[in-house]
């Protein structure tokens, strides 16, 4: 992936924590997921009090593309750290959101886990879920 499609990726998972909604734990997390088509759709954190009724930034994303009719993508950027500063540390996807991801994505998808545009490692989704369940 190029690097300037990378820093945009980066700079929109940024802008989606804004939007989070943590008041329980104060941990912000944006996604920005790149569509096959070069769509991004974008996601954040949405907490709940009764907590399993919480979703993650990456499902966020995913379930809003694919609520849409879209199931092909490339990429995703995950930015994610404690309050509204921007975080100082990378990110890594839950095991729901990385099974989310084994059912729509293929085992070379690109996983940005980001800080900000100096602070990221790319990922492919088979290193992340290495033996992923699959039906």
């Amino acid at each position: 992936m190029e690097e300037k499609k990378i820093f945009q990726l980066i700079e929109s998972a940024l802008e989606q924590r804004k939007f989070s909604y943590a008041p329980y734990s104060g941990f912000r997390v944006g996604a920005s997921l790149l569509a096959e088509d070069g769509t991004i759709y974008t996601g954040c954190n949405i907490e709940n009090g009764a907590y399993s009724p919480s979703n993650c930034a990456e499902r966020t994303a995913f379930f809003k593309a694919v609520s849409e009719g879209v199931k092909e993508f490339q990429a995703i950027c995950i930015v994610g750290g404690p309050g509204e500063e921007n975080p100082k540390e990378l990110c890594p996807p839950c095991g729901v959101c990385r099974q989310v991801m084994l059912e729509f994505c293929k085992p070379d998808f690109q996983v940005v886990l980001a800080a900000n545009r100096e602070k990221y490692q790319i990922f492919t989704l088979e290193e992340l879920a290495p033996m992923g369940f699959k039906l």
